[in-house]
């Protein structure tokens, strides 16, 4: 997903997010025959166990998460409780979140992990890594054991991308499901549940001012702007009540629904986004303009915890930083050779991609009839893809996507492109959300390469892979996420529809997916530039223009999530860096006997792993390769 990362405590708009991408995120080797032939290696006698360990995990997990269980399609039938739920963003919320990781630790160590299978080896190390990543982040009164297990950081309750208020609108109406009047009535009970949510943000937000932990001014406003641009909405044109009315109307479902959602709007929901706005207000008053995280209580050490979690490395600042130099000046002179075979040849590479992003042919029309032109032509890069799959994988998945923007209401503070896995029970496909604030955010050079991002063969391609095997596959590896594996799949997706000729006659496109190679690469610069580097978010947005093109506005909105999504934008380039890398070793290991479809099959097949991990995976590809 070009921008998301969960945050499991609370349903945060990371959270919702996160839910998406934990689909596809998820932290398991299945020990299934793989889609290339080669032979699956066989159970172990300690397999049986481990995998009912397994289970526990799982449905501990969904109760802590209940929002997990809607966005896979599991909260029916025992688990048909935990659709009136939301998640607990209370101090005693964090305690679970605490106590299940430990329990997971303790539960794993008394298994004996030698006598497991090669595969369920993977399983425990996978399950062990994210475990013990949220315990090294209970030492700081920020993020912490659910931020680790789900792996994303988020040190601020709330900002312009984080809050109950910007993500469970569009989490209500996108993923919880109403087919009867038991449905409606969860729904209900989650929006009362999203009163109580606010105050407990509003409870953290006051609890973290009191340390110093405040976000900066900058994001302080656009937050406060967002939340009073909800609240002047009028009850009845609230996306929490359409939503509701418009669905038991469509199915004649019977109940007073219109009076009991807006009485709850009305009465508990804005009352309670009132609080917190005034409480926000007061907390940030004193917020300053600094951007990194190195500020805060052990701000260095936390920067530190972050990038391991959006890495799954433990290289350090100053060594990422030094490769999104290096990249960036790389992929500048592929672009550069590009733009001068097309008669661009004045000024830096920076200034001539600029110049295409500000040229009206290269945009749609910024109106609604321009927006769907977009949509259609994202659609019809998907369908020529698809086309191209039977070479890129073996595996037949049906991957089901919709295409649509970024709701109005939250388009300001939200991503510029993600993802929403589809439910495992196949009650909803994937759907890829594209912010279209304005289409100039999105010129047509562009789209080609984030559609194979976010769409075939990216995000959309892998989470099919859980949602389609979901029955012969571990539920918690739906559970888990390790960005820096979903991420570097998604660029190394943008690859493959390069290497597979899908721009051999489109160089303007091709020139949009060299741009957003190196976008990812100033972003290790960017990222550590701010947080350990003490950069202004000045400094970090006119780096982000000269050295990618794209649009001032564009990279201001880019700058702000990474200040509160510290290390998550570092997984991509560095998740990249380690597939290319793993693949050119399975290559030179197999010569003749090397399947490039066996190999993306082996990493989706994975369902993702920590960097670290991944040789081990491609070890076994490799052995297995060799046995056919």
């Amino acid at each position: 997903m070009n921008d998301t990362t969960p945050a499991a405590v609370s349903t945060s708009r990371r959270e919702v997010l996160g839910l998406a991408l934990s689909a596809a995120a998820v932290a398991a080797l299945p020990s299934l025959a793989r889609a290339d032939g080669a032979a699956a290696a066989p159970a172990a006698a300690g397999d049986a166990p481990f995998d009912a360990a397994l289970a526990a995990f799982a449905e501990e997990i969904l109760l802590l998460s209940p929002t997990s269980a809607t966005g896979l399609g599991l909260d029916n039938g025992a688990r048909a409780a935990l659709k009136a739920r939301l998640g607990d963003a209370s101090p005693a919320g964090d305690a679970a979140w605490e106590a299940q990781v430990k329990s997971m630790l303790k539960r794993l160590a008394a298994l004996d992990r030698g006598a497991l299978s090669a595969a369920a080896q993977t399983r425990y190390d996978t399950v062990q890594y994210a475990a013990n990543a949220g315990i090294e982040g209970l030492r700081f009164s920020y993020g912490g054991a659910a931020a680790g297990f789900n792996g994303g950081t988020a040190p601020f309750p709330v900002t312009q991308q984080d809050g109950a208020i910007f993500s469970v609108p569009e989490f209500l109406d996108s993923q919880h499901q109403i087919k009867d009047a038991a449905d409606a009535e969860a729904y209900l009970a989650r929006v009362a549940a999203l009163a109580t949510v606010l105050d407990q943000e509003t409870a953290r937000i006051e609890e973290q001012a009191a340390k110093g932990i405040l976000p900066p001014d900058f994001i302080a406003h656009n937050a406060l702007t967002q939340m009073h641009g909800y609240r002047k909405v009028a009850v009845a044109r609230q996306k929490l009540v359409t939503s509701l009315v418009e669905r038991t109307a469509k199915l004649g479902i019977a109940g007073d629904w219109d009076a009991r959602v807006s009485k709850l709007v009305g009465g508990a929901v804005y009352p309670a986004l009132e609080r917190q706005i005034a409480a926000y207000a007061k907390a940030t008053a004193k917020s300053t303009g600094e951007a990194g995280v190195y500020r805060l209580p052990d701000g260095e050490a936390y920067y530190q915890w972050a990038l391991k979690l959006g890495t799954t490395t433990t290289r350090g600042a100053a060594e990422i930083h030094a490769i999104g130099l290096e990249q960036n000046r790389q992929l500048q002179a592929r672009i550069d050779a590009i733009l001068k075979s097309q008669g661009l040849k004045t000024g830096t590479v920076g200034e001539r991609m600029q110049a295409l992003v500000k040229d009206p042919k290269r945009s749609y029309p910024d109106n609604d009839k321009g927006r769907e032109q977009l949509i259609a032509d994202c659609n019809a890069r998907v369908d020529a893809v698809r086309a191209l799959m039977p070479r890129i994988s073996h595996m037949d998945l049906k991957a089901p996507l919709m295409i649509k923007r970024v709701p109005a209401d939250i388009q300001d503070g939200a991503p510029l492109g993600y993802m929403s896995f589809a439910s495992l029970d196949g009650s909803r496909p994937s759907i890829y959300y594209i912010n279209l604030k304005s289409t100039t955010l999105w010129p047509k050079h562009e789209l080609a390469t984030l559609t194979a991002h976010e769409g075939i063969p990216g995000h959309t391609w892998q989470g099919a892979y859980l949602a389609e095997r979901h029955a012969t596959t571990p539920l918690i590896q739906s559970l888990m996420g390790f960005n820096a594996f979903v991420e570097g799949w998604a660029l190394y997706a943008e690859q493959l529809a390069d290497e597979f000729g899908l721009y051999a006659h489109d160089p303007l496109s091709q020139i949009g997916y060299l741009q957003a190679q190196q976008f990812r690469a100033c972003r290790l610069v960017v990222d550590t530039g701010l947080h350990a580097m003490k950069w202004s978010r000045k400094q970090a947005i006119q780096f982000m223009v000269e050295n990618t093109g794209r649009g001032r506005k564009a990279m201001t909105s880019e700058v702000d999530r990474y200040t509160v999504s510290p290390g998550q934008a570092c997984g991509y380039k560095m998740g990249h860096n380690e597939i290319l890398l793993q693949r050119e070793r399975a290559r030179a290991a197999l010569g003749a006997r090397f399947d490039l479809a066996g190999f993306n099959d082996a990493l989706v097949g994975s369902g993702g792993v920590p960097l670290v991990l991944l040789p081990g995976v491609i070890d076994r590809y490799i052995a297995g390769a060799k046995r056919v």
